[in-house]
């Protein structure tokens, strides 16, 4: 009898630490617990298939084969036509960088203009004369012409007296 006893006693421990193992870890004995079910908030979106792109239907159109680039296109246009239509402009048959130096001489005898600035590379004086402020701008127009003009701050034509005087005086000291 005392041999029996002491083998019962470890297969007791044994089938209760079995029975211990195998409901706490295994899935036989589990079943779906509701509360660890994602809430749907939480699911991944679903895109319907027509909505998963962006909607091209007011693009812009693609220009026809054989247009040229933007800047090229319009880098010699503008002088011509601030020229043909203007009085606040000219075109000297010289190299831009020639007639920049020369317009800074002229603009320094011209009575009631100050140059405030001055910008080689963007080819422009800031002038002030008399109640007005515009600039000068000195462009290439073509080859071997360049354009001088008078420009106001919104980048329109300079109109005004004091803009046309100046134009005048340089026409005059840049056609000798």
């Amino acid at each position: 009898m005392q041999l029996s006893r002491s083998l019962f006693r470890p297969a007791i421990a044994v089938a209760i630490a079995t029975t211990l193992v195998a409901t706490a870890g295994c899935s036989w004995f589990r079943k779906d617990n509701a509360l660890y079910v994602p809430a749907p908030q939480d699911r991944p979106l679903e895109v319907p298939p027509d909505l998963d792109r962006p909607d091209t239907s007011s693009a812009m159109a693609v220009p026809e084969a054989g247009t040229t680039s933007v800047t090229r296109s319009t880098m010699g246009a503008a002088p011509r036509a601030a020229q043909q239509g203007s009085d606040s402009g000219f075109t000297v048959s010289a190299p831009r960088d020639e007639v920049f130096e020369r317009v800074e001489g002229l603009l320094a005898g011209i009575e009631g203009v100050s140059v405030v600035s001055k910008a080689q590379l963007l080819g422009t004086y800031d002038i002030d004369a008399g109640d007005s402020k515009f600039l000068v701008r000195v462009t290439q127009a073509g080859e071997g012409g360049t354009y001088v003009s008078a420009v106001d701050p919104r980048g329109l034509p300079a109109t005004g007296e004091d803009a046309l005087r100046v134009i005048v005086a340089l026409k005059a000291g840049l056609s000798q």
